[in-house]
């Protein structure tokens, strides 16, 4: 068995193989079921790390796969995926001894983090300097303890700055992570989206990641 597998039982076939392909991009290999009848079957025999649970399942409601974890004594934490937002459902699934809940539809950066924490991964972000406000963690980046939703071209850029405070990042190692076809316009569109999502955590870090006109960008720290 691999580690960190990840068992998620989820009907909408779509939706699934799109979340099982993100995931096992990130280190993350998912098997997919969408019953519970089957989903049984394989947690008796393997040691998942973790569940992702919809509720609206074609053989039985989700919450049998929380009876069944209860009533064998299996210690695998539970994230339910839902669309049901209301209290008295999420309240009822904690009751069950789920472990999280997140209320289709659902972000995939999101939902990444939580399974970390879950898998008791949270301790592994590595922080670039005693006084940085970024954070890295796998394929994640964090601003000010909050996660910046980014794109994976926007991961790479920004990490590449990041590694380098207060240095002149030339944009010729910025194209490197680029498509051929990008340009310069390409490039600065994406620094662009990158100080729009810093400003939406912090609307006074605006200049955080300066422009070095003719040669690069430098991250101001």
């Amino acid at each position: 068995m691999k580690k960190n597998q990840i068992l998620l039982i989820e009907d909408d076939t779509e939706s699934a193989v799109y979340l099982q392909e993100f995931l096992n991009e990130r280190g993350l290999s998912t098997d997919i079921f969408t019953t519970i009848t089957d989903a049984i079957f394989r947690i008796k025999f393997n040691n998942y790390s973790l569940i992702l649970l919809d509720l609206n399942l074609p053989d039985y409601e989700g919450y049998e796969i929380l009876k069944f974890l209860n009533s064998e004594k299996f210690n695998i934490p539970v994230i339910v995926t839902s669309g049901y937002a209301d209290t008295q459902t999420k309240i009822k699934t904690f009751r069950f001894g789920a472990s999280d809940y997140l209320v289709k539809p659902i972000d995939p950066v999101e939902l990444e983090a939580r399974i970390w924490v879950h898998l008791g991964k949270s301790t592994n972000i590595k922080q670039f300097s005693s006084n940085s406000m970024f954070k890295i963690d796998s394929k994640l980046i964090y601003f000010k303890d909050k996660l910046l939703k980014l794109t994976r071209i926007e991961f790479k850029i920004l990490k590449i700055i990041i590694e380098s405070p207060n240095q002149i990042v030339y944009r010729e190692d910025l194209y490197k992570v680029l498509s051929p076809k990008s340009n310069h316009r390409t490039l600065d569109g994406h620094i662009k989206n990158i100080r729009k999502k810093i400003k939406i955590i912090d609307s006074e870090s605006e200049d955080i990641i300066l422009t070095e006109y003719g040669l690069g960008y430098r991250l101001n720290v």
